[in-house]
């Protein structure tokens, strides 16, 4: 099964917040080549860094992602269309209808702390 990781998973571990033990504990428990991330995540995973002051922290990220073989996926502008329609059909506001349209062409699970996708078709995985 691929994975697709919300950016809260992520922003949980590099800042320290109270589920980030759960969080590392699934990232690394999964096998190489079975997550993705999308575009959008990463960069509001650094707009929240930058605000942070930890912007060391994004190229670690970027990084660790590299390493790991985390697949890196974007919309088109060909999606938006479909992206704006998830967003009405399911209530969700922007950050999550991008997440669930992604997931949803490239037929992946989501990895999330964020209950709103539990609204959706969508299967949301929460480490425990």
């Amino acid at each position: 099964m691929r994975l697709l990781i919300d950016t809260n998973i992520f922003l949980e571990l590099l800042l320290g917040q109270e589920k980030q033990e759960q969080a590392k504990r699934f990232l690394l428990n999964q096998p190489k080549g079975t997550l993705c991330v999308s575009e959008f995540s990463l960069n509001s995973a650094g707009i929240k860094l930058f605000r942070a002051k930890r912007k060391s922290l994004l190229l670690e990220l970027y990084q660790d992602l590299e390493r790991n073989k985390v697949e890196r996926i974007s919309l088109t502008p060909d999606d938006v269309a479909e992206f704006i329609d998830n967003s009405e059909r399911w209530g969700l506001d922007f950050d999550d209808a991008y997440q669930y349209t992604v997931a949803k062409k490239r037929g992946l699970s989501i990895v999330s702390f964020d209950a709103d996708f539990d609204k959706t078709d969508l299967v949301r995985i929460e480490p425990k």
